[in-house]
C-alpha cells in the first residue's frame, strides 16, 4: 500500500489551540463535527441562519450558537457543511463578505470549489475534511471511543499552514484514530459521486429493488423476498467490510460461493462496467453537477417524484413491518 495514512501519533493539534472553529450548519455531518471538535477540546461555534429549527438542539448540546454572518466574523476555521445546493448563495450573501485575510475556510466535499460554484479568496486557506460515512455515525464511534476514516485535502494554501490545520480538524473529530488520507478536491470529489451513484447509493438500491421485485412478480412472499434480498445485505456487507471478498466467501456456504462466481458475471455485465465509464465521465465533465443544480434551483421536482415513487414501493412498505417486528434493530429517528 503506497499511500500514506495519517494517525493521531502523526498530527499536533496545538495549531487550533487559540483558534476559533465556526461549524455553518447543524445537519447530519455539522452536527458531529461541531460536538466532536467541543470534546476534543476545541472552541467551536455553530452559525445557522435566522429563525433555523436547529438553533434549539445547536444550544440544547451545550454549543454556542451565532447567525452565519457572526460565526464567520468570529471564526478563524469557517468548515461550511450546509447541503450543496445551498452553499453557493449562503456563500456569497452571509460569509464572504466577513472572509478576512488569514482566516481558513473548509469543506466535508469539494463539489461547490471543483466545480467553480464557490471561488474563495487568495488571501484564505482552503481545504477539506471527509469523513467516510454519515454524520450519525461519525458522533456515534467517536463516543465509544473508535474513529471513523477519512480523507483531506488543501486547495489553497494562504498560510503556509493548511495542511497542519487540516489534519489537526481531521484529528478533532476522531478521523486520525481511524487514519486519513491525503487527496485533492477533484479526487475527492469525482470519486465521491460515482461511488455514491454507481455502487453505494444508486447501485446498491437499484440491485436490491430489482432483485426484489423479480421474486414478488415470480409469485414469491413479498416478505421472503425482503429478507433474501435487502435484509440480509448487512450480513454480507459486514462480512466484506472486515475480511473482504475472501473472508465473506470464506464464510458463506459453497453453494452460495458457486452462485457467487457463475451468476455475478450474469448480472454486473461488461455493458454495466461501460455504463459506469459513462457515468464517470458524466461527473468528470460537470454534466451531473448541471443537472443537479437545475433541479435543485427548480425546487427539486424529479427528486421529489422519486421520492414519492420509493415511498410507496412495496419493498418499502413491507420493510417497515417486518423491521417494527425486530427489537434489536434502531428504532431511533434519523434526526440531530
Amino acid at each position: 500500500m503506497s499511500a500514506k495514512m495519517y494517525y493521531d501519533k502523526d498530527v499536533d493539534t496545538s495549531i487550533l489551540e487559540n483558534k476559533l472553529v465556526a461549524i455553518i450548519g447543524y445537519g447530519s455531518q455539522a452536527h458531529a463535527h461541531a460536538q466532536n471538535l467541543r470534546d476534543s477540546g476545541f472552541n467551536v461555534v455553530v452559525g445557522l441562519r435566522e429563525g433555523s429549527a436547529s438553533k434549539a438542539k445547536a444550544e440544547q448540546a451545550g454549543l454556542r450558537v451565532e447567525s452565519i454572518e457572526e460565526a464567520t466574523k468570529q471564526g478563524d476555521v469557517v468548515m461550511i457543511l450546509i447541503p450543496d445546493e445551498q452553499q453557493p448563495a449562503t456563500y456569497e450573501k452571509s460569509i464572504a463578505p466577513n472572509l478576512t485575510a488569514g482566516k481558513a475556510i473548509a469543506f466535508g466535499h469539494g463539489f461547490n470549489v471543483h466545480f467553480g460554484r464557490i471561488t474563495p479568496p487568495k488571501d484564505v486557506d482552503v481545504f477539506l475534511v471527509a469523513p467516510k460515512g454519515p454524520g450519525h455515525m461519525l458522533r456515534r464511534v467517536y463516543l465509544d471511543g473508535a474513529g471513523m476514516p477519512g480523507i483531506f485535502a488543501v486547495e489553497q494554501d494562504a498560510s503556509g499552514k493548511a495542511r497542519d490545520i487540516a489534519l489537526a480538524y481531521a484529528r478533532g473529530i476522531g478521523c486520525t484514530k481511524a487514519g486519513v488520507l491525503e487527496t485533492t478536491f477533484k479526487e475527492e470529489t469525482e470519486t465521491d459521486l460515482f461511488g455514491e451513484q454507481s455502487v453505494l447509493c444508486g447501485g446498491v438500491t437499484h440491485l436490491i429493488q430489482a432483485g426484489f421485485e423479480t421474486l414478488v412478480e415470480a409469485g414469491y412472499q413479498p416478505e421472503i423476498a425482503y429478507f433474501e434480498t435487502l435484509h440480509e445485505v448487512k450480513l454480507i456487507v459486514d462480512l466484506i467490510y472486515e475480511k473482504g471478498f475472501e473472508g465473506m466467501r470464506h464464510s458463506i456456504s459453497n453453494t452460495a460461493e458457486f452462485g457467487d462466481y457463475v451468476t455475478g458475471p450474469r448480472i454486473i455485465t461488461a455493458e454495466t462496467k461501460a455504463e459506469m465509464g459513462r457515468v464517470l465521465a458524466d461527473i468528470q465533465s460537470g454534466k451531473f453537477a448541471e443537472r443537479f443544480i437545475k433541479d435543485a434551483e427548480s425546487g427539486f421536482p424529479y427528486m421529489n417524484e422519486q421520492r414519492g415513487k420509493m415511498r410507496d414501493h412495496t419493498v418499502e412498505k413491507v420493510g417497515k413491518e417486518l423491521r417494527d417486528q425486530m427489537p434489536f434493530i434502531n428504532k431511533q429517528a434519523l434526526e440531530v
